[in-house]
């Protein structure tokens, strides 16, 4: 009591600043925080969320601080006792801010990566990252605070960023792209893009130093963020319906071989007609198509030329180079559809001169038989996108065998990729739309534009 009543005049002073600071901080701090909700209510970003529980609690301890600052500057304390308690206290204070401030940021970081589907990878990299950098800054102040020497501290981080820079020279730009897109949007996971310099499939994964995505050949390529950046980029839009059976491209190489069998007038050769392999008819109506797709096909047939050339018999000529092929759906039918019209020629009497004119010598009708092999591709479909991407850089061969051969000679009776619209995709109107397509009516090229075109305008 007795040294109380000697020093409360050193003490009240002290004891009212921190009073009043704490009632006029914590005041503020109400007021501000009132402020700060309404601004959060009046707003759909969920940051202000983030900064109110980074900071709501540390603000009670920085009033304080502050408080006792005040008090300890008007206290009678020597000035070597009040400088120390002014560093432990802002000591204090640099602490609970670098705390205050860890969490807000890898609060924003964890938000924004679950916001544009960033890799969990790529979030912890970046809440280390940040982390590093706040606790030099804080190393640093609590240096200066304290009257250390610094100088030595700088250099040697220096150097270490300097290593680090280097080291990370080829990862640093992939980072910093990786951060652009994400701030962007524009490309977000399950988004088809496709690059200028070819890559194209659907966004598996971003994180922070490369994009993955899955190409058509069902592969993961990984390409460099800053390769993004700096590349036209088409974004195609997110994924679409996927097929019950993905479609499976395949090729086609080509060979022909001669039977052996020749004819030298119409009766040999409705004859060795009626007996050869569908190989045999399938080459001698088609082999103009393939041998010349990049013209305008016709519907003609080699057994209307060589009757008409050779034999100089154009009426029947004529009549064999009329039938449409399209209409048939197996090579049966379309054989007997040659047979029926050479036979009824020769069974009128006006003609059987004709019917049994010969050939000149070396002219005469060779029977050639045309080989298949049948060769898968690397290019699979799950979706319609796929199916177009993969048709704009198919070989015309693999667009042949789809198209034609697997409707004739493998005797299925509609083309495969109508086929699987249906059945795979339940593309019912669209499979329709490509089954009517009479592709003896274009080039291959032609083909492949018009179902490019039929099939981009259904993703559309």
């Amino acid at each position: 009591m007795h040294w109380l009543a000697e020093n409360w005049p050193h003490i009240i002073s002290p004891l009212v600043a921190l009073l009043a600071g704490l009632i006029v901080t914590l005041w503020l701090r109400r007021r501000a925080y009132k402020a700060l909700f309404r601004w959060a209510e009046s707003t759909e970003w969920k940051g202000d969320d983030i900064l109110v529980a980074a900071t709501k609690g540390p603000s009670i301890l920085w009033c304080i601080i502050i408080s006792a600052y005040l008090a300890v500057e008007v206290s009678t304390l020597s000035a070597i006792w009040k400088t120390r308690a002014g560093n432990g206290l802002w000591t204090l204070f640099i602490i609970s801010l670098a705390l205050s401030v860890i969490n807000l940021a890898t609060g924003l970081i964890d938000y924004y990566g679950d916001r544009y589907k960033a890799s969990q990878r790529s979030i912890v990299i970046s809440n280390n990252i940040v982390r590093v950098v706040i606790f030099i800054f804080v190393v640093l102040g609590l240096l200066d605070v304290w009257g250390a020497p610094t100088g030595a501290l700088l250099i040697v981080i220096g150097v270490a960023v300097l290593i680090l820079a280097l080291s990370l020279r080829e990862a640093l730009p992939n980072l910093f792209a990786g951060l652009q897109l994400n701030a962007r949007g524009r490309i977000k996971i399950g988004d088809y893009i496709k690059l200028e310099t070819g890559e194209e499939g659907y966004v598996k994964e971003m994180d922070w130093a490369n994009t993955q995505i899955e190409a058509l050949g069902g592969g993961i390529v990984s390409i460099p963020n800053r390769k993004i950046v700096q590349s036209t980029v088409i974004n195609y839009g997110r994924q679409l319906k996927k097929a019950k059976e993905a479609f499976h491209f395949f090729g086609r190489a080509h060979l022909k071989e001669l039977t052996g069998l020749k004819a030298t007038n119409i009766g040999e050769l409705v004859n060795i007609l009626k007996t050869v392999p569908d190989s045999v008819v399938y080459y001698h109506t088609h082999n103009f198509i393939e041998e010349h797709h990049y013209l305008t096909p016709e519907p003609a047939n080699d057994f209307s030329v060589w009757v008409s050339d050779a034999l100089g018999d154009d009426i029947l000529g004529e009549r064999l180079a009329a039938i449409d092929t399209f209409e048939f759906t197996s090579l049966a039918a379309l054989r007997d559809r040659l047979v029926s019209i050479i036979e009824e020629d020769l069974s009128q009497e006006t003609q059987h001169v004709n019917g049994h004119r010969d050939a000149p010598e070396g002219r005469e009708f060779r029977f050639i038989k045309s080989i298949s092999i049948i060769m898968p591709t690397h290019y699979i479909a799950h979706d319609l996108r796929e199916f177009v991407e993969a048709l704009r850089i198919l070989s015309l061969s693999s667009l042949y065998f789809h198209i034609f051969e697997s409707r004739l000679r493998l005797g299925k009776g509609q083309n495969d990729f109508s086929a699987w619209l249906e059945s795979s995709l339940d593309e019912k109107e669209m499979a329709q739309e490509v089954a009517r397509l009479d592709p003896y009516n274009y080039t291959l090229e032609g083909l492949r534009s018009s179902l490019i075109q039929l099939i981009e305008k259904r993703i559309k």
